[in-house]
């Protein structure tokens, strides 16, 4: 009953913030005509050639967890393409699914690549994290750069230095538990201590300065493609701005989605796109047209890809919308957290290499 009404709230929520932003694009949008023009005047090479970024973007994001990974878990470590199969995954839950599903999501799928045995899956959330905090760093820099010389509007200017608050305490906080865990546990830990002590096992990274850098320099050179892609999408649609203009796009953009209230929060990402563009003398329709674009593009590696390597684990949407734990329990994996098995020889898991 309580997650019958957890998700009845959500689903509240969700609608209430779905009909406020359909009312302010019905009554405050843009030229509807004037954004089909811009669409239908998009160059498709820029196009494919942002779309070509994003991808390598999101591959180098799938090697930095790689890296998370080989410092959190002991060996066999899985193997590059099941770490990217499961990445994917993760992309295209976090599209189609509110709130941030995909972590889970992408938890569940390498699981299921990986010997059965106890700790495997708050060890893995731990990498989600880590691999997370370590994306702070890049877009710490970034929040900066903009600040300092891109034009940004003063809700944007408010919202960023909020968020740079926010990251920073986090990223502190997580350095701070990951360089708490102590090896070893006592014999009469309880199932919640030890899945905390396995969490900050998954935190293994942060206490590594060189596989740490590393992970952190894959990140960066990760949101540098991603930047290098929204300034070409940007091309795509007739825009000469400087790459500043680029760094707010990507940075409020990337505001606009710390909550995805639905499906790629459409509507609300296209006016955070298009609001700062204005300061550097781009139509609201124009810059509305563009944020519609770059959402397509971006989306389009995590789609396209995300819907293939689903079929490869032979998993599908329905299965994926009912939870990490339905895949844990139809593919016979290492348990959620909380729940320990009494041990056992290793062995291969079902659908497993």
């Amino acid at each position: 009953m309580t997650m019958i009404r957890n998700r009845l709230l959500h689903a509240g929520v969700v609608v209430l913030a779905a009909a406020g932003v359909a009312a302010l694009l019905a009554f405050h949008g843009p030229n509807w005509r004037q954004v089909s023009h811009a669409l239908a005047a998009m160059s498709w090479t820029w196009a494919l050639a942002a779309v070509g970024l994003n991808l390598v973007s999101a591959i180098v994001r799938g090697l930095a967890w790689r890296t998370v990974l080989a410092e959190a878990i002991p060996p066999p470590h899985p193997r590059l393409l099941d770490v990217i199969s499961a990445f994917f995954v993760g992309i295209f839950a976090n599209g189609v699914l509110p709130g941030r599903a995909g972590e889970l999501a992408r938890v569940a799928v390498l699981a299921r690549r990986l010997p059965r045995r106890d700790g495997t899956w708050p060890a893995l959330i731990g990498t989600v994290v880590a691999h997370r905090l370590l994306e702070v760093l890049p877009s710490l820099a970034l929040i900066v750069w903009v600040l300092l010389f891109a034009k940004v509007p003063a809700w944007g200017h408010d919202a960023l230095i909020g968020v740079f608050a926010g990251a920073l305490i986090v990223l502190v906080a997580g350095f701070i538990i990951a360089r708490r865990h102590e090896a070893g546990m006592p014999a009469a830990a309880g199932p919640m201590a030890t899945a905390i002590a396995r969490i900050r096992e998954g935190l293994g990274v942060l206490r590594s300065p060189q596989a740490a850098i590393v992970a952190a320099g894959l990140q960066a050179a990760a949101w540098a493609l991603q930047l290098a892609a929204v300034w070409t999408a940007m091309r795509a649609f007739h825009l000469s701005l400087p790459i500043t203009a680029a760094a707010a796009v990507l940075a409020l953009m990337n505001v606009a989605l710390i909550l995805p209230l639905w499906p790629g929060n459409v509507g609300l990402q296209q006016a955070a796109i298009a609001l700062p563009l204005i300061a550097y003398g781009v139509a609201y329709a124009h810059g509305f047209a563009y944020g519609i674009g770059l959402q397509v593009i971006e989306s389009s590696v995590g789609y396209v890809l995300g819907v293939a390597f689903l079929l490869r684990e032979g998993l599908t949407i329905g299965l994926l919308q009912l939870g990490p734990q339905l895949i844990a329990d139809r593919q016979g994996v290492v348990p959620l957290p909380g729940h320990v098995e009494p041990n056992r020889v290793d062995r291969p898991v079902a659908g497993g290499r």
